[in-house]
């Protein structure tokens, strides 16, 4: 018996008891028509709509890679796919399986496509943890159309996934489910007679309560929904209560991934939250990183680039303390290096704020690398060494500690940039004392505004 997505003792089993199977399992679509929401994946001629057999012409199915957040109906479709096409369906999830596995399957699909003219669509769940050469085992099946492949992923795959398998398949993302989406799997779940035929009413507060719990996440929301009916039914009770949601849904699971793709999307968000001054805003994305089990000392790195590219001379002491920050989370660990992490995201979020130093190295770099540079000011080398006096080396320099304003005006750039102004300082917080400066210095070293 080939492995299917869905055993056929399961199904059987769900056949005659149905009360059984989760709620999600239950509610799960049979058709592409019953799928809430990726209505952008699922127009007429689409890959999915051609891959379950519907028309849209003469070209061929494809092979997919199906990318999206947790919830919002990856295996979903690939059941559907099973249900409603006449091709072989294979299940593998790269959690447990391997290149063995991977070239089994090929050699049954290739045996099958020969033999009885079947074609095999292969879903593979988790395609991200997959190494680089398990990837590669796919390729010649892909491209060779051996079979049709829908993989699935919740990380990004351009960082995930080896680009000759992306280049073969076709990218379809996944949004995460709006309210809507979820009102209406919620609105079935209760009424259909595969799930709670309306033994429980949904009144409108618990509703808007689960909605943020599910976050957009369709399993989610089934599965709290399911729990919560239930507690309810146990106590006599024909409507799931607020009170009663809340009791059996203790809390909501972050919505974070600190092995994918979000892992960067908060870490950037704390970020940007510092540098627009919004402490609130950066508390919440230091709290998710928090709870996620993000590792501190990543957060603490985060913090300590902040305060270089964002505050800089603004507040002088924004790098001591996300240094000081850093040292102090690597020696305690969580749970009291929150405080740590915490009182640093607060300081740098409330310090003013100058990205001059970020756009100073910035503009000195692309000089450099536009080949401006030229050789060092003959006064300004190394004398140090026998014979640098007859290369003219360190003749002429001036040394400044030696003049009454400390300064001397003498010429410290190569020719080709010495007029270049790459530090320009903002007038806010501490570096106002920096703008004086650098204008003082400027006129007494002669130099000319380029």
């Amino acid at each position: 018996m080939e492995p299917d997505l869905f055993t056929a003792a399961a199904e059987e089993r769900q056949e005659k008891d149905p009360a059984g199977s989760p709620l999600a399992v239950r509610m799960r679509p049979r058709t592409l028509d019953e799928v809430v929401g990726q209505q952008h994946l699922l127009k007429p001629g689409s890959p999915l709509r051609r891959l379950v057999g519907e028309s849209g012409g003469p070209a061929g199915s494809s092979s997919v890679i199906l990318w999206g957040p947790p919830g919002t109906g990856k295996t979903t479709l690939a059941y559907v796919v099973s249900k409603a096409t006449n091709k072989r369906f294979v299940e593998l999830s790269a959690i447990t399986a391997g290149v063995k596995e991977v070239r089994a399957v090929i050699d049954g699909a290739r045996r099958a496509t020969g033999g009885f003219g079947k074609e095999t669509v292969l879903f593979l769940d988790e395609i991200h943890r997959f190494s680089k050469a398990q990837q590669d085992s796919l390729l010649p099946a892909v491209e060779n159309r051996w079979v049709t492949l829908i993989a699935a992923t919740t990380e990004n795959p351009y960082f995930s996934i080896i680009s000759p398998l992306l280049s073969r398949s076709l990218l379809l993302t996944l949004e995460p489910l709006t309210d809507d989406d979820i009102r209406d799997l919620l609105k079935r779940a209760l009424g259909d007679e595969r799930g709670l035929k309306d033994a429980v009413l949904l009144p409108e507060d618990t509703e808007a309560h689960l909605l943020r719990i599910a976050g957009g996440d369709a399993r989610r929301a089934l599965t709290a929904l399911e729990a919560a009916a239930g507690a309810a039914l146990d106590k006599g009770e024909t409507e799931i209560a607020l009170t009663t949601l809340e009791e059996t849904v203790d809390r909501a699971a972050v919505k974070y991934d600190r092995d994918g793709d979000q892992h960067y999307d908060v870490a950037s968000a704390l970020i940007k939250s510092i540098r627009g001054s919004d402490v609130d805003a950066a508390l919440h994305y230091l709290a998710r990183m928090i709870e996620a089990g993000e590792d501190p000392r990543f957060i603490a790195r985060r913090l300590m680039i902040s305060a270089s590219e964002d505050i800089g001379l603004a507040d002088p002491n924004a790098l001591p303390i996300a240094v000081a920050a850093a040292q102090a989370v690597a020696m305690i660990g969580f749970p009291e290096a929150a405080l740590t992490l915490s009182h640093a995201t607060i300081a740098l979020a409330l310090a003013p704020k100058s990205n001059s130093a970020t756009t100073a190295i910035g503009a000195a770099l692309d000089d450099v690398r536009k080949g401006l540079a030229g050789p060092v000011p003959l006064h300004l080398r190394d004398g140090h060494y026998k014979g640098a006096a007859k290369l003219g080396h360190a003749q002429g320099y001036v040394y400044p500690h030696d003049l009454a304003e400390g300064i001397a005006a003498q010429q410290y750039a190569p020719d080709a940039i010495k007029d270049r102004e790459y530090y320009e300082p903002t007038r806010h917080g501490a570096e106002a004392r920096y703008a004086d400066a650098v204008e003082w210095t400027r006129k007494h070293l002669g130099r000319k505004r380029s």
